[in-house]
């Protein structure tokens, strides 16, 4: 009998719960990442919607009865509605919409992922969301010039999308117990960077050319990640409730004669146990200790986060003077910053067991560098980088700290005496609060910036400071 490689041995060397956890993990990484790659691209053409117009501005001649400049008629160098002056206020309409329904249905989406099949309520989901996204870019198709339309879209696609996190926590926090929690989720919550990074040169690749793609391309991406959803997600293992039969694996991989005896290929069987404790309520869950303080602390900080994702790329094209593309590609080391971030701040919360104390002192330090950061794009394409990488690690390693570990640690607290199935229900508070900030950072971004950037960068320092106080 031939020898059986030692890549093969190593794979399955590893036991049946190792790999089911490696595959839960891989999987809701993917699919979640999935679902902030059809977030982003709105942010890279929003400079596409509205261009400067000016280079084709002509002063007028001594013979010309117009005191007026004169523009080229011939040039269309913008999308309509978005040609106007107060066009930021309008692009931030359009955010507003999609965060203020995200924000408002978070809440009743954890309620009712508690109740419902988490795998077939997270298909539907990222199915409708990869349909409204692709909407938004047939707008650019079929030439369509109503406010109302991306509006209307932007706001199914926030309800929609409300489907994703409460659902993920719920996998990861149900497959993964308290030990090296900060560490195993400040890892997988990358997948909200490596999403906007994804989402991001996805979006760039398009936007001068055609712009309604940006949107298509990750619209059939999350779409079709609903698929995979349906296919393979297993939400939840327990050892009363699940048999999980692993034979049939090492079989497939050995051959019959390595294992030395024939075990049938069986099925996952999932049976429901007749203790089944009910879902918590909302009120029930807001009194478990330590959801409000986080709540109101992600508000914060979130307000934070999503202002850089939905403005940055617009801020680094009027500062930096670059294309849409090359401004898109570089606001992506402000992720890359937020993956390292995460991960930090998830060890650091392990080594010291004290998740509060990890996001204060993160918190305290983003304030500062988010005022360097302003000063500093002034100087330069180096500084500018060096900046960005380090407020990625400080926004986002509180935000995906309380998004997370302390979500699946409320959601298990000891209060609930075994109860689970709270988990998604405090994921949604926490997070659909957080979303309230979510949507009113890029809002007031789009009025503060008319006067000024630096008027958004105060107003992200208070926030800041507001988070920590809270925290």
């Amino acid at each position: 009998m031939a020898p059986v490689p030692p890549g093969i041995r190593f794979l399955t060397s590893f036991n049946r719960d190792q790999w089911y956890r490696a595959f839960t993990f891989g999987l809701t990484f993917l699919l979640y990442t999935s679902f902030h790659l059809s977030r982003k691209p709105i942010s890279i053409v929003k400079s596409e919607l509205h261009k400067n117009c000016s280079h084709v501005m002509e002063a007028p001649t001594e013979s010309s009865s117009s005191q007026q400049p004169v523009l080229h008629p011939e040039l269309d160098c913008s999308w309509k509605p978005f040609d106007r002056n107060n066009y930021k206020q309008l692009l931030g309409a359009m955010d507003y919409s999609f965060l203020c329904a995200y924000a408002i249905g978070m809440y009743l989406s954890g309620i009712i992922g508690e109740r419902l099949p988490i795998r077939l309520y997270l298909t539907v989901g990222m199915l409708t969301s990869g349909l409204f996204t692709c909407l938004f870019g047939l707008g650019y198709i079929y030439d369509i010039h109503s406010l109302g339309f991306y509006i209307f879209v932007q706001v199914a696609n926030g309800l929609v999308q409300t489907t994703g996190w409460p659902s993920v926590v719920t996998c990861i926090g149900n497959w993964f117990g308290k030990g090296r929690r900060g560490l195993i989720m400040g890892l997988w919550n990358s997948h909200t960077s490596v999403g906007n990074i994804l989402g991001s040169l996805i979006a760039g690749y398009y936007v001068s050319s055609n712009w309604g793609l940006s949107f298509i391309v990750p619209g059939v991406i999350i779409a079709a990640m609903g698929v995979i959803c349906f296919l393979f997600l297993i939400d939840r293992y327990d050892n009363d409730t699940v048999s999980l039969k692993f034979t049939f694996l090492k079989q497939l991989l050995l051959g019959q004669e390595s294992i030395g005896v024939c075990v049938p290929v069986q099925q996952v069987v999932v049976v429901k146990s007749e203790a089944e404790p009910s879902a918590i309520s909302f009120m029930g869950a807001l009194r478990i200790p330590g959801v409000v303080e986080f709540s109101l602390c992600l508000l914060f900080a979130k307000l934070v986060s999503y202002t850089f994702l939905f403005w940055l790329p617009l801020y680094i094209t009027k500062t930096a003077h670059l294309d849409a593309k090359k401004a898109g590609d570089l606001s992506t080391l402000f992720d890359v910053g937020g993956i390292v971030g995460g991960i930090l701040a998830g060890v650091l919360s392990d080594k010291l067991g004290k998740r509060a104390t990890t996001c204060a002192v993160m918190l305290l330090l983003a304030a500062p560098t988010l005022y360097g950061f302003s000063m500093m794009s002034q100087f330069g394409l180096g500084p500018t980088i060096g900046m960005l990488l380090v407020c990625g690690g400080l926004v986002n390693g509180p935000y995906a700290l309380i998004t997370t570990a302390v979500s699946a640690d409320l959601g298990t607290h000891k209060s609930l005496k075994g109860n689970a199935r709270a988990l998604s229900t405090v994921t949604a508070i926490i997070d659909g609060t957080g979303s309230v900030g979510a949507a009113v950072g890029p809002l007031l971004a789009g009025l503060l910036s008319a006067r000024g950037w630096d008027q958004v960068f105060y107003m992200l320092m208070t926030a800041d400071f507001l988070a920590l106080l809270v925290s």
